[in-house]
């Protein structure tokens, strides 16, 4: 299987086709070894280090740090590609290149601090992730409180608790955790870096995404200064999160989706059964899966880079974008599993074995129907928002 770099209505200028480029070149790399990563559950050091010889880790750190200050849409665009290689990676790696995007949006992080991680994330290929989920309180996006806890101590607080679906917990020296206040109602966000005490139960064995690394993160009384702490109570970001960032994982499964194009396309062109005088891409019914696959694509795509370039383009909707931002997610994850089906569909029996790639990418992106913002959260945000206007008609 291989990853061609092809001509996209969607780059627009050399430097996207450049940032482009590289996503492609990486993803030739990481699909050689999405197999055995996906069959061990393995996380995949080998590609976090391709990612960091390239720089692609800062992607979204800002200029004045060293880094190259991609917007919505080339962080869009470059995701979308590592995902034709491998979605877990892809998956991985979108939420630090995401949240780096967020803080650079948000600016929520003490100034020292935030300029310090930016170098460091460009000189060591430093990554981040915030960890908010637990067992308790399921998605952070639906609300709840943590059971996770902080104590006040002398010149910082103590973290004890656990977290679920910590993605990266593998490789990561840095990460921030949501915890409550010890004898308040308050929740706070807190910086930890890798110590005694940070323990990674690798307890992750999913049906899809199997190489995301998303273990169960333990932290037992450690330690975080006062310096590094992110936020206390109802303290807010210098400026709000609007949320764009998380085009990351639509933008993933867009990308499993158009691998699983590419395959099909290349079956259809070149598996010839001995009862037909030429490929099977001539028949009549083939053709019209091949073109559902196209009107699907093109939607889903044409979505997710209109909001994203809209975003970018104009600051001043952004406070009033998460129904479209949730649509463009919402969109793509629910077409990628058609893509995916059809695929199979063209492909035939031999899409269900595991010496080819289409059941692993079927079973990844089923993911993307977990991942925030959920389907009926979305709905429900559209139907809201329809029966608000109507309302001041």
């Amino acid at each position: 299987m291989t990853i061609p770099s092809v001509f996209d209505p969607f780059i627009r200028n050399e430097r996207e086709a450049a940032i482009a480029e590289r996503s492609d070149q990486l993803a030739k790399l990481f699909v050689e070894r999405a197999a055995k990563h996906d069959a061990e559950g393995s996380f995949p050091f080998d590609n976090f280090a391709d990612m960091k010889a390239t720089g692609y880790l800062a992607l979204t750190v800002p200029r004045a740090f060293g880094g190259e200050e991609a917007s919505l849409y080339e962080m869009v665009l470059a995701q979308e590609r590592i995902a034709r290689g491998d979605g877990s990676t892809a998956l991985a790696v979108g939420w630090h290149i995401g949240t780096m995007l967020q803080l650079r949006s948000t600016l929520s992080w003490p100034e020292k601090l935030y300029a310090s991680f930016c170098r460091e994330v460009v000189t060591e290929g430093a990554m981040v992730n915030h960890f908010a989920s637990e067992r308790a309180t399921g998605s952070p996006s639906r609300g709840g409180r943590p059971e996770t806890t902080a104590v006040r101590t002398d010149g910082g607080w103590l973290i004890s608790g656990r977290k679920t679906y910590s993605t990266l917990s593998p490789i990561l020296r840095h990460f921030t955790v949501s915890a409550g206040i010890d004898g308040t109602e308050d929740t706070g966000e807190f910086f930890v870096r890798a110590q005694e005490g940070v323990t990674v139960e690798e307890t992750w064995n999913t049906l899809g995404m199997r190489a995301t690394g998303s273990h169960d993160l333990v932290l037992n009384q450690v330690f975080v200064p006062d310096e590094e702490v992110i936020r206390l109570g109802a303290g807010e970001p210098k400026r709000p999160d609007e949320s764009g960032w998380m085009l990351h994982i639509p933008a993933c499964y867009i990308g499993i989706a158009y691998a699983a194009r590419n395959y099909a396309l290349n079956f259809a062109r070149t598996y010839r059964p001995n009862s037909l005088p030429g490929p099977i891409a001539e028949l009549p019914h083939i053709q019209r899966q091949i073109g559902e696959i196209e009107t699907e694509l093109i939607t889903a795509r044409t979505l997710l880079y209109s909001v994203a370039e809209r975003w970018d383009r104009d600051p001043t909707i952004r406070p009033f974008y998460k129904q479209e931002l949730g649509l463009a997610k919402y969109t793509a994850t629910n077409q990628a599993l058609r893509i995916v089906d059809l695929a199979m569909r063209i492909v035939g029996g031999a899409s269900l074995s595991r010496n080819l790639p289409l059941e692993r990418m079927y079973r990844d992106v089923r993911a993307g129907l977990h991942n925030p913002p959920m389907d009926d959260s979305v709905l429900s945000g559209l139907a809201r928002r329809a029966l608000a206007e109507q309302s001041e008609v």
